[in-house]
């Protein structure tokens, strides 16, 4: 079961620096400092460009007609995954 954390004395150029990329990503500040937590925790798995394209295929291949259509980005951007 997922655990709450709330953090205090947040200096402000961070929070700042995680507002931003929280709003270049599409995220909530909460959802940007869990992919930064588990970026630096659990070590972010650098992908080659060749797996990054077979995943792309990969996903283009399961959806109808190879396009992304509104509800299937909605459904992405609800799993954390746009």
């Amino acid at each position: 079961m997922p655990t709450t954390l709330t953090l205090k004395n947040i200096p402000d150029d961070v929070y700042e620096r995680l507002k931003a990329a929280a709003a270049a990503h599409h995220r909530s500040l909460n959802g940007e400092a869990i992919v930064c937590l588990e970026t630096v925790l659990l070590g972010a798995r650098k992908i080659s460009p060749q797996e990054r394209i077979a995943r792309a295929r990969v996903l283009r291949a399961s959806l109808r007609n190879g396009e992304l259509s509104a509800e299937d980005i909605d459904k992405f951007k609800r799993e954390g995954r746009l």
